[in-house]
């Protein structure tokens, strides 16, 4: 698997001054957290869904989710549960196929066992669960299942989790801390088993009757926005004890009327010659989840989850680096560096404080790993449109 590896040769080179990393499901769980990227979402019962992976791989999707949660009605489980049990068993006789991370999101303990029982060798395809509405009382049981499970597997296949922090407890704020604090236990308990923690904001509105629209991000829901801040303040931190914190989803893929502006300004379309992609963005109400991938990112999430195929280019391309976060996170981490000390940047706009950035520092380049480091004169317009072509 590779980022921006379904785009032509030809054409990486001109995008990238490094190229993203190649990897596989056997590579290290701090660089496959981070290589996760837009986590596609689909349900388990799909007619054509082994069909639908590779058609998605193809896409650059490097992460799914087939889902025996919420997308689907409670009297379509025992189906899916079928369904999914034999297009991954396809999956698994189709040798050499290009497969995304395959993960697959249960509702109860149960499940977990069952099917990797049912699956037998093609459990390989697989690299885990996706453990809903995670507290301590409620995952610790998923997360047990999850190790005997893995246990039982032929030549004790690695399998992770991915809980999704979404109970009323965690958005409460007489019992946020409390849960939180239990979260983090469980977690730590299971921490080579925890690939990342997803946020699950659309049950987070459900508790207050809410819905944000086309024009607004999870930050302008306040609510919302609290409860992010403070899951990545005791879950995401950056000294070695946090885990990758993924954004939440976008619901988004089509709008017929909207009350405010576009968010996207026209100049660097313009530059590129790219007017008609921002008019699609808009059209498609990219540009509100172009925002919110942004402040994603400020906030310390990354990857997201995704429910359109068409919003997995857009975080993958507000993924890369740009060459000039490159130049300045490579400055901080210089050996030279080690003793502190305020330097002006190469590119000779901003200071870099050599002691504070650092932990940015070694963020970015963990990103730039996985995503690349774009060229000196590519934004994020030129790797959407370059995307998009392909």
């Amino acid at each position: 698997m590779r980022h921006f590896g379904h785009i032509a040769p030809e054409v990486r080179k001109r995008l990238f001054y490094r190229e993203p990393c190649t990897f596989t499901a056997d590579s290290p769980a701090w660089l496959l957290s981070a290589a996760l990227g837009a986590t596609l979402y689909s349900p388990a019962t799909r007619p054509r869904l082994a069909d639908d992976i590779l058609k998605q791989a193809g896409r650059g999707v490097v992460s799914m989710v087939l889902c025996l949660e919420d997308s689907i009605d409670d009297a379509e489980v025992g189906p899916g549960e079928e369904n999914l049990v034999r297009q991954l068993t396809a999956l698994a006789d189709r040798p050499g196929a290009d497969l995304p991370l395959l993960f697959i999101r249960v509702r109860v303990p149960e499940q977990i066992p069952d099917l990797v029982r049912r699956l037998g060798p093609a459990v390989r395809v697989l690299s885990g669960f996706v453990l809903p509405k995670f507290t301590e009382e409620r995952g610790i049981p998923f997360l047990e299942a999850l190790a005997t499970a893995e246990t039982g597997t032929e030549g004790a296949r690695r399998l992770f989790a991915m809980p999704v922090l979404e109970s009323p407890e965690l958005l409460y704020r007489e019992s946020r801390v409390a849960t939180l604090e239990g979260i983090s236990r469980a977690v730590d308990k299971y921490r080579d088993r925890v690939l990342a923690l997803r946020l699950g904001v659309t049950d987070f509105c459900s508790s207050y009757g809410l819905r944000r629209g086309p024009d607004m991000t999870a930050y302008d829901v306040q609510i919302v926005a609290s409860v992010i801040a403070d899951v990545v303040n005791m879950l995401g931190r950056a000294d070695g004890t946090g885990f990758t914190v993924t954004g939440p989803v976008w619901e988004y893929f089509r709008v017929q009327e909207r009350m405010f502006k576009p968010l996207l300004r026209q100049s660097p379309f313009l530059e590129v010659q790219a007017a008609e992609l921002r008019e699609k963005l808009i059209e498609h109400a990219m540009d509100g989840l172009l925002r919110e991938i942004s402040l994603d990112q400020a906030n310390g999430l990354l990857g997201k989850t995704c429910i359109h195929p068409s919003h997995v280019l857009p975080v993958h391309a507000l993924s890369v680096v740009s060459h000039e976060e490159f130049s300045d996170a490579q400055d901080i981490l210089r050996p030279e560096r080690g003793g502190g000390g305020v330097l002006r940047s190469a590119y000779t706009n901003k200071m870099n404080e050599v002691k504070p950035h650092r932990a940015w520092a070694e963020r970015t380049l963990l990103r730039a790993e996985v995503f690349g480091v774009a060229n000196e004169d590519i934004g994020f317009v030129e790797l959407l449109a370059a995307g998009l072509r392909d």
